[in-house]
């Protein structure tokens, strides 16, 4: 073979090795997209989620990264808007090239972004949301970490019903997010012949609850569900308690915990949150301590929900990263998820198998306690 025929050998190798070289892989870094209200009014839920993950990657990074590539977080704002979350997927595969997404906020913003990843074929891991809509029918892109909606809603009715409380209502978000939680509460609920004594919605990304209360209020309910984003969800209470309500409160987790119990200050005592992460407040097991160090490190002295499912939701797709192996694609990505059978992160399970990408049924009750303080 003379010297030509060898070096149009090499070029044709060098180019089939750049033909196959995965989208967002190089042979220093993996780049990670998240799409996620970082302004506007559900902007805490993206903001400490972005945190939580961010914790997790730098660390990771700081001891050679996965496979010997580092993680970079590339982070785009949808503002809790469907349409704005379609954008910023289109833009993040597009232009920006990420290999995958990690971290997205909302049902809505989720379910525009469905369409999109199903036809790109790009795997996304952890929606911080529980709608079963993004769960059935099955889609082999997308691997949630926590629990469903349902799973929530069940939680709350079975505790209510246990203290003998019956008299229901439900104040939900009127969009995709709200009816799934909507949905959830009346299948609990029908479960034990019973239904919602009263309902109300709100708009997303907007506040005006007047007429909402009016028609909860003249129920008179012993409990009132909400099924919103912090700000709704505070201005309802609020203006509740001014009216003389003096029934409980219950949120799913959604709601952002943290941003809730800070809107509402001292009107928060006694609002009980449903969770589906390890209480992140208390060192109680392995994964808690790691985060509380890893936040610590990380210069962040103030924990939250948020970012600790962040911080899982990083630390799940890593864990995948590296199950992956060395020749990292987006398939190999997707069976190092599945491979994840029972995995333990050190008191938070999360389960993958080729047909099932729930990953998670945790859930919990929290309660705001005295100066915005979370008791578990």
């Amino acid at each position: 073979m003379n010297i030509f025929n060898r070096l149009a050998s090499l070029v044709l190798v060098l180019a089939s090795s750049l033909a196959q070289a995965e989208t967002g892989v190089t042979d220093k870094e993996i780049l990670i997209g998240q799409f996620a209200a970082i302004s506007g009014p559900a902007a805490q839920l993206g903001q400490r989620m972005q945190l939580g993950m961010q914790t997790y990657f730098t660390a990771v990074n700081a001891q050679g990264g996965v496979n010997g590539r580092t993680i970079k977080l590339l982070t785009r704002d949808d503002g809790y808007e469907p349409e704005k979350a379609a954008a910023a997927v289109k833009a993040l595969i597009h232009e920006d090239k990420v290999f995958a997404l990690a971290g997205s906020v909302g049902t809505p913003t989720g379910l525009a972004a469905l369409p999109i990843l199903s036809e790109e074929q790009v795997p996304l891991v952890g929606l911080f949301t529980g709608a079963q809509a993004l769960r059935e029918p099955f889609n082999r892109q997308v691997f949630h970490v926590r629990a469903s909606y349902f799973d929530e809603t069940e939680r709350i009715v079975q505790h209510l019903t246990t203290l003998g409380i019956k008299k229901i209502a439900v104040f939900y978000q009127n969009d995709a997010y709200g009816k799934a939680g909507l949905e959830g509460m009346v299948r609990a609920l029908t479960k034990r012949q019973l239904k919602p004594v009263a309902t109300g919605t709100v708009e997303r990304n907007s506040v005006d609850v007047a007429k909402s209360l009016g028609d909860i209020l003249q129920a008179e309910p012993e409990v009132v569900v909400q099924i919103s984003a912090y700000k709704s969800c505070a201005t309802f209470i609020k203006q509740a308690r001014v009216k003389g309500y003096g029934g409980q409160f219950f949120n799913v987790s959604f709601v952002g915990s943290k941003a809730l119990a800070d809107e509402l200050g001292d009107a928060g005592q006694g609002v009980v949150i449903s969770q589906v992460v390890p209480f992140p407040y208390a060192p109680n097991s392995p994964i808690v301590r790691e985060y509380q160090q890893r936040m610590l490190d990380a210069g962040q002295k103030d924990f939250d929900f948020s970012s600790m499912e962040g911080y899982l939701t990083a630390r799940v797709l890593v864990e995948g990263l590296r199950r992956a192996g060395k020749n990292l694609t987006r398939e190999t990505l997707i069976s190092g998820l599945e491979s994840m059978r029972e995995v333990n992160l050190g008191g938070f399970t999360v389960n993958y198998s080729a047909k099932d990408h729930q990953g998670s049924t945790f859930t919990d009750l929290t309660i705001i306690g005295r100066g915005g303080k979370f008791m578990h």
